[in-house]
């Protein structure tokens, strides 16, 4: 069964940094596009990066020059680090992904994890 699993997220003060992972199994996520959404209280799920099986990575406007998004593909897991972290930045952030590539995957993945919360405090 396909499965994404997050972890990493956590409390953190405004200005501080967190590491978010997304462990894949079940199916051949390795050639997978992948990559990160978020969904703050009250809005809608955003976009947040993507990285393709080659490397190729894409971002936000809101999170390019803070956020670094990479993969591992023999451990089949990806990785959000995540730097200068502002309150506006605390959601459920969840992990994707889609066969396709990361045009599709940000209209719509193939694939969602359950989520991870992202506290980021004044």
């Amino acid at each position: 069964q396909a499965q994404l699993v997050e972890s990493g997220g956590g409390l953190v003060q405004a200005g501080g940094s967190l590491r978010l992972s997304c462990a894949a199994s079940g199916r051949t996520f390795s050639t997978y596009t992948m990559g990160w959404f978020r969904q703050a209280p009250g809005k809608e799920r955003e976009f947040v990066a993507a990285i393709t099986w080659g490397g190729g990575a894409y971002y936000a406007d809101s999170v390019k020059g803070r956020c670094t998004i990479s993969r591992d593909n023999a451990k089949i897991t990806i990785y959000l680090q995540m730097n200068s972290l502002k309150p506006e930045d605390t959601a459920v952030y969840y992990c994707a992904s889609d066969r396709r590539g990361p045009g599709q995957l940000k209209e719509g993945p193939d694939y969602w994890g359950q989520g991870t919360q992202v506290t980021v405090s004044s």
